[in-house]
C-alpha cells in the first residue's frame, strides 16, 4: 500500500484532474465514475509500493555498477552545467530510454502481455494512467533512468524531471481538452497519447514517447491528426480484477 505522503500527492492529483475533466471534458458523455474505476483505484493504491521497491533495487544495482565504469570527470562536468540545461538534457535522455523500452514492450510478444494491461483501457481519464503492470513500469522506468544516472546528473535535475513526468503522464491520459496548439509537436499532449491507446489500424504502434513527440518523428512512429480517436483498448481479453491482471502475462494464451 502507498504511504501517507504518496496518498496526499494522489489526493492533490485527483482534486486537480477531476475538476479539469468535469469543467473541460473531452468526451462529455463519459462519467467521472466510469466503468472499472474501482479496479484502477486498486491499482493506484497497491502498485505504488511494488513499483517503488523494484525501482530502488534496479536503480541501486545500476548506480553501483556504473560507479566503477563512469569516469568521475564526466559526472563533475554534468553537474557543473546550469540546472535548466540539466533538466532539458535529463528529459531528452530519459525519454530516449523510455521510447526504446516502450517500443520493445510492443514488439516482443511476451512483454506485450504485460503492457497489454495498460492498453486494456477503453475509457481514458486521469485514473486510467495508473492501470499498469508493475513489472512493465519497473523495466520501462529503469531504462529511462539508466542514461540519467550513468552520466551523474544532479539530484535537483532528477527531482524536477520526475515531478514533471508524473504530472504530464497523468495529463496525457486525462479526459480533458488540454490543447498545446503548435507546441503539440514538441510536448506530449492528450491528443498525442490518446492516439497511442487507440484501437484503430492507423494508430498501431505509434507515439511511443512519454514526453517528446519529436522522438517519434525521428524514428518514423509519429501519428498526430487533429481529431481524437474513436476507440481505445486492445483485442486481447485482459481481465479487469487486480489479481487476475497481475497473473495475466504468465497465463497460457488460448488459440
Amino acid at each position: 500500500m502507498i504511504g501517507p505522503v504518496d496518498l496526499i500527492q494522489y489526493l492533490i492529483v485527483a482534486l486537480v484532474f477531476v475538476q479539469l475533466e468535469m469543467f473541460f471534458p473531452l468526451r462529455t458523455q463519459q462519467k467521472t465514475f466510469r466503468r472499472h474505476w474501482r479496479d484502477d483505484l486498486v491499482m493506484l493504491l497497491v502498485n505504488g509500493l511494488v513499483i517503488q521497491g523494484g525501482l530502488v533495487l534496479s536503480i541501486g544495482a545500476m548506480v553501483s555498477a556504473l560507479h566503477w565504469a563512469m569516469p568521475v570527470q564526466v559526472s563533475a562536468f554534468v553537474k557543473s552545467q546550469p540546472l535548466w540545461l540539466q533538466i532539458v538534457e535529463v528529459m531528452v535522455l530519459a525519454d530516449l530510454g523510455f521510447y526504446a523500452a516502450h517500443r520493445m514492450f510492443h514488439a516482443v510478444p511476451f512483454l506485450w502481455q504485460f503492457h497489454a494491461v495498460h492498453h486494456s483501457i477503453e475509457e481514458m481519464d486521469w485514473l486510467a494512467s495508473y492501470r499498469v503492470h508493475p513489472l512493465d513500469q519497473i523495466v520501462t522506468k529503469s531504462a529511462s533512468f539508466l542514461p540519467v544516472f550513468a552520466l551523474g546528473f544532479s539530484d535537483a535535475a532528477v527531482f524536477y524531471f520526475v515531478l514533471l513526468f508524473k504530472w504530464q503522464s497523468t495529463a496525457i491520459h486525462s479526459n480533458s481538452r488540454i490543447s498545446l496548439g503548435p507546441l503539440r509537436w514538441l510536448l506530449a499532449s492528450p491528443l498525442f497519447h490518446h492516439w497511442h491507446h487507440a484501437n484503430q489500424p492507423e494508430a498501431l504502434d505509434k507515439n511511443f514517447a512519454g514526453q517528446l513527440p519529436l522522438l517519434d518523428w525521428l524514428f518514423g512512429t509519429l501519428f498526430l491528426p487533429r481529431q481524437m480517436p474513436d476507440h481505445y483498448g486492445t483485442d486481447l481479453k485482459v481481465p479487469t480484477r487486480y489479481d487476475r491482471q497481475m497473473l495475466f502475462p504468465f497465463l497460457p494464451r488460448r488459440g
